[in-house]
């Protein structure tokens, strides 16, 4: 266990558990606000993130932008990070073994920010903290509480790009996000 957020990060980079060490560019730790009632968890970083060493900065991204700013909020209030913090090859899903590495940073991040709402953002990252196999399409917008915080998954913005017809659930799921964040937090009082 760590005894901070920063001893964390130099961890991650300069871990070298398994193979995505080896291709990755930049890892990709996550940022945000360290206080922020919420924090959004993807799969893995893509191209553009491996370039950067920033979450969600590529066209799915922008795209996570948007439908924050649809439920009035700012990135730069929420903590934004990945299950694993290096982009697998060839934009493939994270494989277990690279998760089972990588998960426990992700834990330590979850305790140093203890947010209230863990949105995740795609069936890599429901699964994982959800501790269940289960499609996206089955699960996205429900809520579930658990002893210190409340997740909910939705869409991969990545996916709502290949698929349109996605957009009015992932939507959906957005103004669920928004009221369990009224309900539950005081980020819109500030």
């Amino acid at each position: 266990m760590y005894d901070s957020l920063r001893k964390v990060y130099r961890d991650v980079c300069s871990c070298e558990r398994c193979g995505y060490a080896k291709t990755r560019k930049n890892t990709v730790f996550g940022e945000g606000s360290l206080h922020s009632p919420i924090m959004l968890i993807g799969e893995g970083p893509g191209a553009v993130e491996d370039e950067t060493g920033r979450p969600f900065v590529g066209p799915a991204g922008k795209l996570l932008d948007k439908m924050l700013a649809a439920i009035d909020l700012d990135r730069s209030r929420v903590y934004i990070c990945n299950v694993v913090k290096c982009r697998p090859p060839h934009n493939r899903d994270p494989e277990q073994k690279c998760v089972d590495q990588c998960i426990g940073y992700l834990r330590e991040q979850v305790r140093f920010i203890r947010p209230k709402v863990i949105v995740c953002l795609g069936r890599i990252a429901a699964n994982h903290i959800l501790h269940e196999k289960q499609g996206i399409t089955r699960i996205h917008g429900e809520i579930y509480e658990r002893k210190n915080f409340i997740i909910i998954p939705t869409f991969h913005p990545s996916a709502l790009l290949r698929n349109e017809e996605l957009k009015k659930p992932a939507w959906e799921d957005m103004k669920t996000i928004r009221q369990v964040l009224k309900n539950e937090t005081n980020i819109y009082e500030a």
